[in-house]
């Protein structure tokens, strides 16, 4: 698991206790979800290169620092992933929004595709995808895979849990694609659920069943 990052920030980790309880409303789920994609988002760029440039403030002129290159892309697996997606583009609102429609097969285990869009320069930009859950790895494999046919060559991939079967098969189909997640949780159960996990992230943000 040399590729995983755990962010363990108590800040994280308390809002992600309140997410696992079954006791939280929807409304709660979903501002929880979107405050610790700010948290996340502030690790999985803080290794963004920097460049000086000239300003003027109110008092003089100086050299001050700004990201450099491309902007970046947030890539969300729907539906679950716009959670993220939201918490994000609040910090990085110039963003470029990718989405990429997959829902598991409930018999199978395996993602279906049934949407694709992004922006049409990927090569050279960062792309971050986001998805709640790192489950089986199949979803996060295929969104992956549609990108890199589309030219992406700097992706990294953010979820809240992960179980130990999805980060192996995620790392040996992507072993070029870090992921960060909030936990590493046990296993997975006979339905490809995480456990302990906190149930279907779509379902509690949008209150379907």
């Amino acid at each position: 698991m040399s590729n995983v990052t755990v962010l363990d920030h108590p800040l994280i980790q308390h809002k992600l206790t309140i997410m696992r309880n079954k006791e939280t409303s929807i409304a709660g789920f979903r501002r929880l979800l979107r405050e610790i994609a700010h948290l996340m988002c502030y690790e999985v760029t803080r290794d963004l290169e920097l460049e000086m440039v000239p300003i003027e403030t109110p008092m003089t002129e100086m050299e001050s620092p700004t990201i450099k290159g491309k902007k970046l892309v947030f890539a969300s697996i729907l539906r679950a992933g716009n959670g993220l997606l939201d918490g994000m583009l609040d910090l990085v609102p110039a963003a470029r929004v990718a989405h990429i429609g997959l829902y598991r097969d409930h018999e199978t285990l395996e993602p279906v595709e049934y949407y694709f869009k992004a922006p049409a320069d990927l090569a050279n930009r960062l792309i971050i995808v986001v998805d709640p859950m790192l489950a089986t790895g199949n979803s996060a494999t295929a969104a992956i895979e549609k990108l890199k046919e589309r030219g992406a060559n700097n992706i990294r991939f953010l979820c809240l849990l992960a179980a130990p079967e999805g980060i192996k098969h995620f790392a040996e189909a992507q072993p070029d694609v870090p992921v960060y997640t909030a936990s590493i949780d046990t296993h997975l159960n006979e339905k490809g659920y995480i456990i302990p996990g906190l149930g279907d992230a779509g379902d509690r943000m949008y209150g379907t069943k």
